[in-house]
């Protein structure tokens, strides 16, 4: 988790820090569904490159919102979901998606 010294001043800034990139909502949104193995998420997102999936979970673990559990099994078995901080999100994600729906209804 980033240090409070690391972090913006402002909340929403904070916030945007965190989930602001396209692709860590998107995975975001799926992981809030179920746990994931990479292979499935990297499916899923049509366009997303293995170096930038890689990177964003890793970033995600590193903040406190997703975790890894590595099953040390062979072939290699690792599955990603969000962790109870990572949940609390799902209502800024709820809030995203009634906006997204209203204005498409415009």
């Amino acid at each position: 988790m980033k240090r409070k010294s690391e972090l913006p001043d402002c909340p929403i800034a904070t916030t945007v820090a965190l989930i602001g990139s396209k692709w860590k909502l998107l995975i975001i949104r799926n992981l809030m569904k179920r746990n994931w193995r990479f292979n499935e998420l990297q499916r899923s997102l049509d366009g997303i490159s293995q170096k930038v999936l890689t990177d964003s979970l890793r970033q995600l673990c590193d903040d406190g919102i997703v975790f890894r559990k590595d099953y040390r099994t062979n072939p290699p078995k690792v599955e990603y979901g969000m962790t109870d901080l990572g949940k609390e999100l799902l209502q800024v994600l709820k809030s995203m998606e009634k906006f997204g729906e209203y204005y498409q209804s415009l």
